[in-house]
């Protein structure tokens, strides 16, 4: 499960024209790029809840196979015959969740979707190296109802180590220090439905807050690549790794 109904406000440069999963990283929407992780890791069957500018979404998996093949029409026939078909084999259901819906209530909306048994989730602009498999036997092991990957952010500011006024090495992008934060990649039992009360609730706060204090929230520690498009300057960097050919999350 993807979430992709928010408004993306922080990368709104971006956003006025499109949902925030279609922003593009090399030409291909970071929610492609999302999949393609979950997909090298044998996860194929996606959820995903819509809500700003959901139509766009809907329409770029319509026409994913004309995107993904040559093609012939025959206008006098009214035929379409598509040739060298090289799209994944994914199986996408795309819900409409509301434009106001806050992202435990998305969640919810989708429970009739999504089968009696653990599932992943995570938002639609974060893209990382994780094994999501690790992830998958670590959430098996415990038993517990909810897991998170805890990651550590990069800075936002570059890194000098100095002597004698000397600069003796620069990091653009070092890691946050010691703290974790949220990475946003879950794994989730069913159970997960009761801790939330509806449409209203936000699923970073009544549920997760809830689930920790009763110890059924486990964490699952990753310090490889983990990077989140929260700004056009994000969106910048992760184009930049993609062009270099040096992209971290490129696991397929």
């Amino acid at each position: 499960m993807i979430l992709a109904g928010g408004y993306g406000t922080r990368l709104m440069e971006e956003t006025e024209a499109r949902p925030k999963p279609m922003v593009e990283i090399g030409g291909r929407p970071i929610l492609w790029h999302i999949m393609k992780i979950y997909a090298a890791n044998g996860i194929t069957e996606f959820v995903l809840p819509l809500g700003y500018k959901g139509h766009m979404i809907k329409a770029f998996f319509a026409d994913y196979h004309l995107q993904a093949a040559d093609v012939t029409i025959d206008l006098a026939r009214n035929t379409v015959t598509l040739h060298r078909h090289t799209a994944e084999p994914w199986k996408v259901t795309l819900v409409d969740t509301g434009l106001e819906t806050m992202t435990g209530g998305r969640l919810a909306r989708l429970r009739e979707h999504l089968d009696d048994e653990p599932f992943c989730m995570t938002y639609g602009d974060g893209v990382t190296a994780l094994d999501l498999q690790k992830i998958a036997d670590f959430h098996e092991a415990h038993g517990r109802i909810a897991t998170v990957t805890a990651v550590r952010p990069p800075s936002r500011f570059g890194s000098l180590a100095i002597e004698n006024g000397r600069v003796t090495s620069f990091d653009e992008k070092p890691l946050g220090g010691e703290i974790w934060i949220n990475g946003g990649f879950f794994v989730l039992s069913p159970k997960i439905f009761d801790y939330i009360a509806g449409d209203s609730t936000v699923f970073e706060r009544e549920p997760l807050e809830a689930l920790a204090r009763e110890g059924e929230l486990m964490a699952h520690p990753f310090e490889g690549f983990w990077y989140s498009m929260d700004t056009l300057r994000d969106r910048k960097h992760l184009e930049e790794l993609w062009a270099a050919g040096k992209a971290p999350w490129k696991i397929w």
